[in-house]
Parts: C-alpha cells; sequence; structure tokens
C-alpha cells in the first residue's frame, strides 16, 4: 500500500477508518484534465468481469439490505462532467467532493460507509494518480462484507489505474 499525500482531501478520513488502501500509477499523458474526467475515463472502461461481480454481488446482498449498485461502468458519458454537482450520482457512488485535482465520491448505507478518491499531482512528465478508499464500518455485517470484498478490491483498483494509464490517446 502507498502512502497517501499529505495534500489529499481524503487524509483526514484515514485515522478513525477500519480499513483504508491507496494505490498509485504514472500517466504520461495527462493534459490538466480534472481528477473527475480521469476517474469517469477510468471506470467507464471497466472490464466485464468487474460488471459480472458486481451483478452477483449486488444479486447476493441485496437480500441483506445493501444497496444494488449497478455496474461499476455504469457512468452516463452523454451528460458534461461540468455539469455534476456534489450529491449527483457518477456510476455506483455519489459525488462527495470536486477539485481540479481531486475527486471524492462516496456511498453511504447501514452497514458501510465508503469514500473513494482520485487524486491527480501533476509532474514534468505527466501526473501521478492516488486512488484510495477510505471505509468505515457500522456493524457486524459490515465486517463480513468487507472480509470478502478486501481481497476483490486490492484486484479492481489497480486494474483500473492500469487500464488508465493505458488509455493514453483517448482523454
Amino acid at each position: 500500500m502507498n502512502e497517501i499525500p499529505s495534500s489529499s482531501l481524503i487524509k483526514s478520513y484515514v485515522d478513525d477508518a477500519d480499513f483504508y488502501d491507496c494505490f498509485v500509477s504514472d500517466i504520461d499523458f495527462y493534459r490538466g484534465e480534472k481528477a473527475l474526467e480521469l476517474f469517469v475515463a477510468s471506470v467507464s472502461r471497466s472490464p466485464g468481469w468487474f460488471n459480472f461481480l458486481m451483478a452477483v454481488r449486488n444479486k447476493l446482498i441485496s437480500r441483506f439490505g445493501m444497496k444494488d449498485l449497478g455496474a461499476i461502468d455504469d457512468v452516463n458519458l452523454k451528460i458534461s462532467l461540468e455539469n455534476i454537482n456534489v450529491g449527483d450520482r457518477v456510476g455506483i457512488f455519489t459525488l462527495y467532493k470536486n477539485t481540479q485535482h481531486e475527486v471524492i465520491l462516496e456511498d453511504k448505507d447501514k452497514h458501510l460507509n465508503v469514500k473513494v478518491s482520485f487524486y491527480v499531482v501533476p509532474n514534468c512528465s505527466g501526473a501521478q494518480i492516488y486512488a484510495t478508499t477510505v471505509v468505515h464500518i457500522n456493524n457486524t455485517f459490515g465486517k463480513w462484507y468487507m472480509f470478502f470484498i478486501k481481497p476483490v478490491h486490492k484486484l479492481i483498483v489497480p486494474t483500473l489505474l492500469q487500464r488508465l494509464c493505458s488509455m493514453k490517446n483517448e482523454c
């Protein structure tokens, strides 16, 4: 796991978290895109196996009072990212904070509070993208859920970052 930059807004949510991780990747095509643009570009091209896992998750988990979140790549690409406001849905998450260099999205239910950050740190060769997830568990079911989700999560986030890095000519 990588260190969360101290300048990242998500850092303030880590102290009392039950789980968090941070993955980082370098992109050489960065030309000033907003963090939200890079997040949407990443999740909108998720591999098919992500959506399969989300469909299985949604079917099983809805029996225990958790939301059916839909597919991870279920972002509406026809809307202008400039018209998205805090509180709006962006795929499976709700927009929580949105700055040029960081977007924080969240999902809350009675079992978990999850925040996800894409934090962009420009440099002379492009940028570093930090993908951080912070989870606060609310009850015993949330603990069980995280037990099963952690190993999958550690595959999903690096894969999204790899796919972002391979999109050089598409952003």
